[in-house]
């Protein structure tokens, strides 16, 4: 599993949530903390960045126009087209999901935040018996906590930083050092990752997860679909993709609903909830004014470990 590190694209994705909160008239997801952690600063470069991008199909194919040009008009319009609209969903998604999971849960629960990045609901969260673990590069963290040290936020006793290379250590023995206990009911969020995984590496994740988790247990992940790079894929996903390889994030394979309930089902996982592109656009985005619309090609799905995992089928991983 490989996480980039300080990645740009963490940054949009929380300046997509910070511009949001600050002026959405009707909030989707309202992330109140994102514009204080990326500071003003890197906010103003990213607005630069997102006035930047042209409209799908330029002459050159290049993802970024050239630098200077910049108008209010255009910066709305990018952030609304290209930008919002996957972050402000899988976020709201994955935490409806935590919230009724803790519900049910009422003794105490593990959130595990795979590819952290500059998600803010350690700060957020309010409720003690969640222990919440941040799982990121060594250099994605520095930052982030370079930041919170800046603006005088006290972690709270519950979250626990687990700095992860993910080219050279093992995920479940970094978790299991940094605190992940057996037994109490977990939730892994994977948001904004498989986007750059492969299908066999984002299913070698899997089975590690699996072998992390119980019965009950749950992960949450958006993906990319199979039409992702088709000669006839829209110029707004073409676009998209075209700026994640610009940023040094390609995105690297788009996954048919078949393979991914394939590999979940050989990690122990089954599928409880599915959103496709048409159902994302009528739960979040129908009736709205402000140009945001879902992505013709991005998903949103949980899963439920079931009784028996592939870790417990396969006792050589």
């Amino acid at each position: 599993m490989i996480i980039k590190q300080e990645s740009t694209t963490a940054k949009l994705c929380a300046f997509a949530r910070a511009h949001h909160s600050n002026y959405s008239k009707e909030k989707i997801f309202d992330d109140y903390l994102a514009f204080d952690l990326i500071g003003t600063e890197a906010y103003r470069k990213i607005a630069g960045i997102i006035a930047g991008i042209p409209s799908a199909g330029t002459a050159d194919g290049s993802p970024l126009s050239p630098a200077g040009r910049f108008s209010k008009e255009q910066f709305a319009g990018n952030l609304a087209e290209y930008i919002s609209p996957i972050p402000l969903v899988r976020i709201e998604f994955t935490e409806r999901i935590v919230r009724r999971f803790t519900e049910r849960h009422k003794s105490g629960i593990q959130y595990v935040i795979l590819g952290a990045g500059m998600d803010t609901f350690s700060f957020r969260n309010e409720n003690a018996n969640v222990s919440v673990f941040e799982v990121d590069h060594p250099d994605t963290q520095r930052f982030k906590l370079e930041r919170i040290r800046n603006l005088g936020w006290r972690i709270p006793a519950g979250v626990r930083f687990v700095p992860v290379d993910f080219s050279k250590d093992h995920l479940a023995e970094r978790l299991r050092d940094g605190g992940l206990k057996p037994g109490i009911p977990t939730v892994f969020s994977i948001l904004g990752v498989t986007y750059y995984l492969s299908l066999e590496t984002f299913a070698e994740t899997l089975r590690i997860l699996s072998s992390l988790t119980a019965t009950g247990d749950l992960v949450i992940f958006d993906f990319p679909d199979e039409t992702t790079f088709a000669p006839e894929v829209s110029g707004r996903t073409r676009t998209l993709t075209q700026l994640t390889s610009r940023f040094g994030e390609p995105m690297v394979h788009g996954f048919r609903i078949r393979e991914i309930r394939r590999i979940l089902a050989e990690a122990g996982f089954g599928v409880i909830n599915h959103l496709s592109p048409r159902a994302i656009e009528h739960h979040y985005f129908r009736n709205r004014n402000d140009g945001l619309h879902a992505f013709d090609n991005i998903h949103l799905l949980s899963a439920v470990r079931k009784e028996e995992s592939y870790h417990e089928k396969n006792s050589q991983l």
